[in-house]
């Protein structure tokens, strides 16, 4: 496996048709004489699987992750920084997370001007399936989703990782009114569009984090930090013989365990199986991540759980803002009706009320 954090040896291609053999031969450090592009496509990365002509040293088919392909899109995403961060994960810590993500052939980044590339194992031709919120097996998933999360957080308990981009950035209240503003855009667009159907707590906690939002974000960091996914839904997830896998790490940071729980929870579970089983889960959680050699007692859990399904609904909501343009709507709206009904269930918004000095 070749992992690299720098762009010096082998250049990183900004195009598709830059994904030559000559490229291949480099980054793989292996003689790869053709390459097929079997498919490509566009979003908030650039994507190709491709087949590869080699002596068998790699697979023979492999998936790449690249800059966007237009001008617009790279833009975007190098000022928010994801795909720099999650080649920057994928290089460093790739082949020792002791969680199932796809194999790591070469991750490469250049953080001056955004630009990245990460070649990965083919998790279809690997025989991996993706679950969705509809499968008759969804328990299953959410039992090994619940293990496998409390392995992660057990393993960087504590661990400072002092190249992982953190959330600490978003927790620094701006001085620009604009980057301000633009915390809690997408809870406005989303008040507006959905505002009138949703239940009260949807208008409620809308209001609440619209006003404020930096004290709100500021309580998503307290508590003992990990390593933490920080996207675990269940678009973001891979099973391999019965195991969750994870794949898309760009938003990882270092944060509260349970917060990749509550938004796994709150967004990918049916809601009448979370309500059904969530405690459960939840003890489950606890029990795996005591086994791995950590602790969180019942009390805190629980109140994390509550806080976090604050920030489920809040990246749920924001997605469901954009109708299609980042998510398909027909799974953008169930997933923020879902993270609602969690809100209302667990009652968030008194404890974020309580939290924030309103009660």
């Amino acid at each position: 496996m070749t992992t690299n954090v720098s762009a010096d040896r082998v250049p990183l291609p900004a195009e598709v048709s830059e994904l030559t053999a000559g490229w291949f031969s480099q980054a793989l450090d292996c003689h790869v004489s053709a390459v097929e592009v079997i498919d490509a496509h566009s979003g908030t990365t650039g994507r190709a699987r491709v087949r590869l002509t080699t002596g068998g040293a790699v697979p023979e088919t492999l998936f790449v992750k690249l800059q966007p392909f237009t001008q617009d899109q790279r833009e975007l995403i190098r000022q928010v920084g994801l795909g720099v961060a999650e080649a920057r994960v994928y290089a460093n810590i790739g082949s020792e997370l002791p969680v199932r993500v796809p194999r790591v052939w070469h991750s490469a980044y250049r953080p001056a001007d955004g630009a990245f590339v990460m070649v990965l194992e083919d998790l279809t031709a690997s025989g991996c399936r993706f679950p969705t919120t509809g499968d008759e097996d969804i328990l299953e998933v959410a039992r090994s989703t619940v293990e496998e999360l409390a392995k992660l957080h057990a393993a960087y308990q504590d661990h400072k990782l002092p190249w992982l981009r953190t959330a600490e950035g978003m927790r620094a209240k701006p001085d620009d009114p604009k980057v301000a503003a633009r915390r809690s855009m997408f809870i406005k667009i989303a008040l507006d569009k959905f505002g009138a159907e949703m239940p009260a707590v949807f208008r409620r906690l809308a209001e609440l984090y619209i006003e404020r939002n930096f004290d709100v974000v500021t309580l998503f960091g307290q508590g003992e930090h990990t390593l933490i996914h920080g996207d675990s839904h269940i678009g973001n997830l891979f099973v391999d013989n019965g195991r969750t896998g994870f794949y898309d790490w760009a938003v990882a940071s270092r944060g509260p365990g349970i917060r990749d729980f509550a938004y796994f929870m709150c967004n990918s579970v049916p809601t009448e199986l979370r309500r059904a089983h969530q405690d459960d889960l939840l003890s489950l959680y606890r029990r795996t991540f005591e086994l791995h050699g950590c602790t969180v007692d019942d009390t805190t859990a629980r109140e994390q759980y509550r806080l976090f399904s604050v920030y489920s609904w809040i990246a749920a909501t924001s997605i469901a803002a954009m109708g299609s343009k980042w998510q398909p709507v027909e799974i953008a709206r169930p997933a923020m009706i879902r993270t609602t009904e969690s809100v209302e269930d667990l009652d968030a918004v008194a404890l974020l009320e309580e939290r924030l000095g309103l009660r």
